[in-house]
């Protein structure tokens, strides 16, 4: 049997002297599973995200990512982790303006130590399977919203991660980006690849998500 990509285990998480952010939360994502996780603002999504990526620590249980206790990891293991096995999408693409779409691509392998000429045949390849390679020496303030976030795709996958989370990929798009970021992700799913999505958008779940997973006040509602 396949161990899972992710594997939660009675996790609790608690800010300050207010009600806990996610309440005794257990979960397990299989390998080539796209989850959609879905619920109000303040339900817990983005902890759930920041929790298996490694950029935040539970008070209460553990959380295995890719075969890693990720909750015992310090700073800078947790940050080799995510450079080898998560690649984080996020709203607002985080580019940076002044490298060209090929050096922002390039830049988690190149933190990772990955060899230099093997990394860019990689990007390049990526770069054009997303429709960009005529973008490569152009910078992002040059590209739609669209592009720009299917460059940020490009520039998480280039590690050949375990895992993609993406945290409202589509929520700064219009509506023509929007249909091609779900685009794209249904054919990242298709092709094997791991994803667990936080999003309010029921198209963008429906159209991309194997399974989806609704939280209210931190607990897990309905996994479906």
């Amino acid at each position: 049997m396949t161990d899972p990509v992710i594997d939660l285990r009675g996790v609790t998480r608690r800010y300050d002297e207010g009600p806990p952010a996610l309440r005794d939360v257990s979960l397990t994502v299989a390998p080539g599973d796209a989850v959609a996780v879905l619920g109000p603002s303040g339900s817990g999504k983005s902890t759930l995200l920041n929790l298996i990526a490694g950029l935040d620590r539970p008070s209460d249980g553990t959380v295995t990512v890719a075969g890693a206790r990720v909750d015992t990891l310090g700073e800078a293991a947790s940050a080799r982790f995510r450079r080898a096995h998560v690649g984080l999408v996020f709203q607002f693409f985080n580019l940076l303006d002044d490298l060209t779409v090929e050096d922002n691509v390039l830049l988690p392998a190149q933190l990772a130590g990955a060899p230099g000429r093997a990394s860019r045949a990689h990007a390049a390849r990526l770069l054009d399977s997303l429709g960009l390679a005529r973008h490569a020496s152009a910078y992002p303030g040059r590209l739609s919203g669209g592009e720009r976030q299917r460059v940020a795709v490009a520039r998480a996958l280039v590690n050949r991660p375990a895992l993609l989370l993406a945290d409202e990929p589509t929520g700064a798009l219009d509506t023509a980006s929007g249909e091609d970021v779900r685009r794209l992700l249904n054919e990242l799913h298709a092709s094997g690849q791991t994803i667990v999505l936080v999003t309010h958008d029921l198209r963008l779940a429906e159209a991309c998500a194997s399974r989806v997973i609704r939280l209210r006040d931190g607990r897990i509602e309905e996994d479906r």
